[in-house]
């Protein structure tokens, strides 16, 4: 489909509409058309499908030569210490054509605070 993909990947929930809303959100990224971006999937570490190794093989099924993995977690516990640069170190050593990078999650993000406030801010005051 497209070189360069961008990999969501979230806890994963018990709770099917949890997984759901992250799928919703992939798409609203999805439709926002980045230029940087060609295509957008997501992917579980745990408790739903794809797991993460799915995730990205789907990517370079569809044709990514480079998948920017983005860790959908707010702090920087094992998850994203550990866990998750282990699955993307085992999937670059089966796959060394492919290139990809992990970003920061989103609880580091500079945007994340003002988003805070435009959210709070859109409430009606009681």
């Amino acid at each position: 489909m497209s070189p360069r993909h961008l990999l969501i990947v979230a806890h994963g929930s018990r709770r099917a509409a949890s997984n759901e809303e992250v799928r919703q959100l992939a798409e609203r990224v999805r439709e926002l058309r980045s230029p940087g971006i060609d295509h957008v999937e997501t992917a579980f570490l745990e408790l739903a499908e794809p797991d993460i190794s799915a995730g990205l093989a789907r990517c370079v099924a569809l044709g990514a030569r480079e998948i920017v993995l983005f860790p959908y977690f707010l702090a920087a516990g094992t998850h994203v210490v550990e866990d998750i640069p282990e699955v993307v170190a085992a999937f670059r050593a089966g796959h060394p054509h492919v290139a990809v990078r992990v970003t920061g999650h989103l609880g580091a993000s500079e945007v994340l605070p003002r988003a805070i406030l435009e959210v709070a801010a859109s409430l009606k005051a009681a």
